[in-house]
């Protein structure tokens, strides 16, 4: 059913692909299938529903799928810290800052400690928490300086090591891009 769900997301069929993927979770949930396998459809099925524009949805679910890796593995866990990175996602597509920023500094610091500052779910945590500083209409210099310096760090290091074509690099470098107009814009005043 995996397979089903995913080659109809990719044809852009997702109102079947989710029907495929609710499917699939069900029947996992009735085999009792372990909480790993679980966790990963309903991460599916979040995606699934960002691809029908309802990120309200798919926000409780990541919101679900963290907590419970949370409970599986712990905070330290490569699968913990990319589930973070997608609630921490969620919020942000939703412009809900304050609360992703909140998530985000728990989550950087273990990142940094357990997978390093090279590891490509370290540089999107700090991606997503500048990207939730700079965005936000309430940030402040400070918030956009900080956005821009991190920014320009996590850029630095993702070109080195993951390569300039890759998305990630592509994304941050984006976002500095952005970033950097929002504090021009902010220290220049207007005439």
């Amino acid at each position: 059913m995996n397979v089903l769900g995913g080659g109809l997301s990719k044809a852009g069929h997702n109102e079947d692909a989710l029907t495929v993927r609710e499917a699939e979770l069900s029947a996992y949930r009735r085999l009792g299938t372990p909480k790993e396998h679980i966790l990963a459809v309903q991460s599916n099925i979040a995606v699934t529903y960002y691809k029908l524009g309802q990120p309200e949805q798919a926000s409780r679910i990541e919101r679900d799928v963290y907590s419970g890796r949370l409970k599986l593995h712990g905070e330290e866990h490569c699968a913990t810290l990319l589930a973070a990175n997608n609630y921490a996602s969620s919020l942000l597509t939703q412009e809900r800052f304050e609360e992703a920023k909140s998530l985000l500094r728990k989550t950087m610091p273990v990142a940094r400690r357990v997978l390093g500052e090279c590891h490509d779910t370290t540089l999107k945590t700090r991606w997503i928490c500048a990207a939730s500083l700079y965005q936000d209409d309430c940030a402040t210099l400070d918030d956009l300086r900080e956005a821009v310096t991190t920014l320009e760090d996590a850029g630095r290091i993702a070109r080195r090591v993951l390569g300039s074509a890759h998305p990630t690099t592509g994304g941050i470098e984006d976002d500095l891009r952005d970033a950097r107009a929002a504090l021009c814009a902010r220290e220049t005043p207007p005439y």
